[in-house]
């Protein structure tokens, strides 16, 4: 959205961006994550069997213990979906009722900081990490994807493309 927002003012091109980026992202990351957990499923299935070729005696004992430990390839590409869909509507929410663009800009810019800072938190309390450079480092990491975003599509849109 920000960087249809560089060279579009109007906030119908802006929110149908955002509307177009939370779908195909939600898709591209849960068929990323499907792919990913889908290859180390069948990586430890084949290192499974190796093991029980050579185990065939408590074969059975061992199956059913490891085959609950396998990864969810389709467990895994919903939350990914999802996830993404969480963080994409917040700068949706954010435009879609101001009119002023450069307004409707800081607005979303702000509003994305915050969610931004949220899940950095959200990430450090999960995993057991140092709050404050957890959430600063997600915060400049989306900061510098808007800044990319805004400043390419600005050239590229000055150049008459």
């Amino acid at each position: 959205m920000i960087g249809v927002g560089a060279v579009r003012k109007d906030s119908k091109t802006m929110i149908l961006t955002g509307i177009a980026g939370l779908v195909s992202g939600a898709c591209s990351m849960a068929i990323g994550e499907f792919v990913s957990v889908y290859s180390q499923y069948d990586i430890e299935v084949a290192q499974f069997k190796r093991e029980n070729m050579t185990k065939i005696a408590e074969k059975n004992d061992v199956d059913e213990a490891k085959k609950e430990k396998l990864p969810d390839p389709f467990q895994a590409a919903a939350a990914s979906a999802f996830a993404f869909m969480v963080g994409a509507i917040v700068p949706l929410l954010s435009a879609a009722f101001i009119g002023d663009y450069h307004v409707r800009l800081g607005v979303v810019v702000a509003a994305v900081s915050i969610a931004l800072l949220g899940f950095g938190g959200v990430g450090a309390f999960l995993g057991r990490a140092p709050l404050v450079r957890s959430s600063l480092r997600v915060l400049i990491g989306g900061w510098l994807a808007m800044g990319i975003s805004f400043g390419l599509t600005k050239a590229i849109g000055s150049t008459g493309l």
